[in-house]
């Protein structure tokens, strides 16, 4: 194909050596600029060289550049003779072997063969590839190379990989030399948590692979190991600068977590293109984040700022290997990766080949020979099944490490909270600054006159509700149109936590309009749940609770607070909480469903906060669940019959939590209709810390 290719395509080829044939050549792809740089050693493949990804990593000696070069030098008479002759010049060079693994070579040339093949015995084997001794003392062994044969050359990709190999043994020398299970003071000097042992081993991991792919099931903590790792490599392997590339929702989730557990900076990169170039040159923070949509318009850039590591969190945005952003998140280039996903594999083999290549683009091969020896296909090419997958996991047992909730079970604290940090649409945040302007201008008029009228404070609290209302979704308030993030996450959130068969989930809201667009969506990807409202009969509930419990199909339990309370359903170990009650006794309510006696495996529960809201701000107000939730329902009172010292009270809390709310952020810049697709809702991400 390669070779047809060649012969059709037109390319601009220029000698830019002394020979005739056996030269370097600069070969020029006219139509996308894109110009490489190949050597030919000879007419067949194996020997000949280009600088080009393909001739890396396709394993099949040769590329369309190298076709394209043979094909011109068969066709210009005179040159097809130089073949007769095979390619032996007086120099040696040390070059690499791009086959199914990568190896050091040397070729001894014609000139002082004798000295120059004793002096290679002592760091080449029998078959002249570089042995690990080598690696260690090989700029020894270039030293007497040069004295020997002036002429000696070592090609740039060799040295590099060379010199990755022996940082690789450095770099797992020192992590050894840590002791980092037993070393507890060193990690707690590291980070301001206290990792379970099962993290501690995959920071240990991590940061001893330098590259690699974290894939803990959801809920274990990669977050949490992805930080340590970041800050031990920061301390021992000089890394001074960290790029992160996470969903639009997770970006102010890291940077939360980064504040948490370690002091150093974080900058969290949006807004216009020229505003995030300047971003991407600041050096005093220690970690930037983006999203994966602003990579894949600034690729270029990043590469320009020189991160020294990035971190991929919901790693299966790549999955897809021919999409822009898997692309442009490819061309990335650092010496330290970790990339964490807790769906490595979803649907097709595929998936994990895609997401491996960031990793290590060499791993598994090129894509059609993974393909051939793993595929299962009948006689019309269609996929039956796969075959040697055991193979896969011995290939990607020094760079994947993945663990589930059940091996670590005996590690696991009963219940893990979380609060997951989701942005609103443009009109969200609209409606939502409108209804917080009225409640301003209601509690500047009370802080004025020092009381509100009964129509007042009603307005007051039909306000302070729309607001909580439209931080789910517009349609809440309208029923006519559909502007919302958090039914998008729920979805990301349940495809990854569905892939354990075991795994039953509770999804809570307030607003019984909210469940309905979950049940919509539900439905149309076929998940099995049950529905349980203010609507359904008394009569009808035990039969949604038995089908629950009994129906291995039956996987959500979706339900309003018309379930939070007198409900056993242990049969699930997630809970989300589409939205947070005023009153925290409800949200304890609507937890101990899942969270009680009976229940036999760890729980997790995921709050869905709305990003710059008056939601986001009731989790920072300060003694909230002691005042404001007293305030709105404490004695089943409410703002409009309260005491005039209870409403003051009550006033205070509501200036506390609107007043300096944090501004909503505007989406990153979308360039063209193409980016606009790209634009992603985010996917749910987990960390656990161990406090």
């Amino acid at each position: 194909m390669r070779r047809q290719f060649a012969q059709t395509q037109v390319f601009t080829i220029e000698n830019v050596g002394a020979h005739p044939v056996y030269s370097e050549f600069k070969v020029t792809n006219p139509d996308v600029k894109s110009a490489y740089k190949v050597a030919i050693r000879s007419n067949k493949p194996g020997l000949n060289f280009c600088s080009c990804p393909d001739f890396k990593s396709n394993t099949l000696g040769t590329c369309k550049h190298v076709e394209a070069v043979l094909f011109k030098i068969f066709n210009t008479r005179g040159s097809r003779k130089h073949f007769k002759q095979p390619y032996d010049p007086e120099y040696s060079s040390v070059y690499l072997r791009y086959g199914e693994t990568q190896e050091v070579k040397i070729r001894i040339g014609s000139g002082k063969r004798l000295q120059m093949q004793k002096l290679a015995a002592q760091y080449f084997g029998e078959d002249l590839v570089l042995g690990e001794s080598g690696f260690a003392h090989f700029e020894k062994f270039s030293e007497l190379a040069r004295k020997l044969d002036p002429d000696f050359r070592c090609y740039p990709d060799a040295l590099e990989y060379v010199l990755q190999q022996r940082e690789n043994l450095r770099r797992q020398a020192i992590i050894e030399n840590l002791e980092l299970t037993k070393n507890s003071d060193y990690l707690k000097a590291l980070i301001k948590a206290k990792l379970f042992p099962y993290q501690m081993q995959g920071l240990e991991f991590a940061a001893k692979a330098g590259r690699c792919l974290i894939a803990d099931e959801m809920g274990l903590g990669k977050t949490i190991q992805a930080i340590a790792t970041a800050e031990l490599w920061k301390r021992e392997m000089g890394v001074s600068k960290v790029l992160i590339v996470c969903p639009t929702s997770l970006k102010y989730q890291w940077k939360s977590e980064i504040e948490k557990f370690t002091d150093s900076a974080v900058l969290v990169i949006e807004g216009v293109q020229t505003k995030r170039r300047r971003a991407y040159q600041e050096t005093e923070s220690f970690y930037h984040i983006v999203t994966y949509n602003v990579v894949s318009n600034d690729a270029n850039y990043l590469n320009e700022a020189d991160y020294d590591a990035v971190i991929l969190d919901e790693a299966q945005r790549i999955k897809n290997w021919n999409t822009k952003i898997s692309r442009a998140v490819k061309r990335l280039r650092t010496n330290y990766a970790l990339v964490l996903t807790g769906t490595p594999l979803e649907n097709k083999l595929e998936e994990l080949y895609s997401i491996v290549q960031f990793v290590d683009n060499y791993r598994l091969g090129p894509l059609y020979l993974f393909q051939n020896r793993y595929q299962v296909k009948d006689e019309f090419g269609r996929i039956m099944g796969y075959r040697d997958l055991n193979n896969i996991k011995k290939l990607l047992s020094d760079l994947m490490l993945r663990r589930t909730k059940k091996q670590v079970l005996s590690q696991l604290p009963k219940r893990m909270d979380k609060n997951l940090f989701v942005p609103m649409t443009e009109m969200q945040a609209d409606i939502h600054q409108q209804c917080g302007d009225e409640v301003a201008k209601l509690v500047a008029k009370w802080r004025r006159w020092g009381f509100l009228s009964e129509k007042d404070r009603q307005f007051l609290m039909i306000f302070l509700n729309q607001m909580r209302m439209v931080c789910d979704s517009t349609f809440i308030l309208d029923q006519a149109t559909r502007h919302d993030t958090k039914v998008d996450e729920l979805m990301y959130i349940l495809e990854e936590a569905l892939t354990d068969e075991e795994t039953k989930v509770v999804v809570f809201s307030q607003w019984e309009r909210m469940t309905r667009l979950v049940a919509q969506e539900l439905e149309a990807r076929g998940i099995g749940f049950e529905y349980l409202h203010g609507g359904v009969p008394s009569s009808d509930r035990g039969k949604l609770l038995e089908n629950f419990a009994g129906n291995a199909d039956s996987k959500v339990f979706l339900s309003t607070d018309a379930g939070g309370v007198g409900f056993n359903l242990q049969s699930a170990s997630l809970l989300v909480n589409l939205d947070i009650p005023w009153n925290p006794a409800v949200l304890e309510q609507r937890i101990g469903r899942i969270y009680r006696m009976g229940q036999k495996r760890p729980v997790n529960i995921i709050n869905l906060v709305a990003t710059g809201t008056i939601e986001h701000r009731m989790l920072y107000t300060l003694d909230f669940k002691s005042q404001m939730a007293a305030g709105v329902l404490h004695d089943g009172e409410d703002a409009i019959f309260m005491s005039s010292e209870r409403f003051k009270d009550f006033m205070e809390n509501v200036e506390r939590l609107t007043e300096g709310v944090p501004e909503v952020q505007a989406p990153e810049e979308v360039t063209s209709v193409s980016d606009m697709e790209q634009v992603e809702v985010g996917a749910a991400g987990s960390s656990v810390s161990g406090e």
